[in-house]
């Protein structure tokens, strides 16, 4: 999929495995969009599920992101639930919130310290 969306990558297309994410100015700039994508995939002989998709939308949930014409944000889903997971107790968990949390650290400002102790405690593998 990437292969034959190649000329549209980073114009106004993303691909990620199967899933694609359009975006535009314009509704008539995104129709155009639309129009090229669709055309290169017919002619590719590529089928998109229109039970998948959808058109037009102001605001998209996408790898994990919020994505509208005010730009990235994180999903309050995923938020909520880096609030409310439960204290870490062994090195596993602590290992499985740093993760989660670590996904969204570009909207964490001083990410870093915050997790420091953490962090330490990971390296280490000194976890108590």
């Amino acid at each position: 999929m990437t292969q034959v969306l190649r000329p549209f990558l980073g114009k106004f297309l993303v691909v990620y495995f199967d899933d694609v994410l359009i975006y535009s100015h314009t509704e008539d700039e995104h129709l155009d969009h639309l129009r090229q994508v669709l055309t290169t995939l017919r002619t590719e002989r590529l089928f998109a599920n229109l039970k998948k998709c959808s058109f037009l939308q102001p605001k998209v949930l996408f790898l994990r992101f919020i994505i509208s014409a005010n730009g990235i944000s994180a999903d309050p889903e995923k938020v909520k639930a880096i609030h409310a997971w439960p204290t870490p107790t062994t090195l596993s968990e602590a290992r499985s919130f740093h993760g989660l949390a670590t996904f969204y650290r570009r909207f964490i400002k001083g990410f870093s310290s915050i997790m420091a102790p953490i962090t330490n405690c990971l390296k280490k593998g000194d976890f108590h």
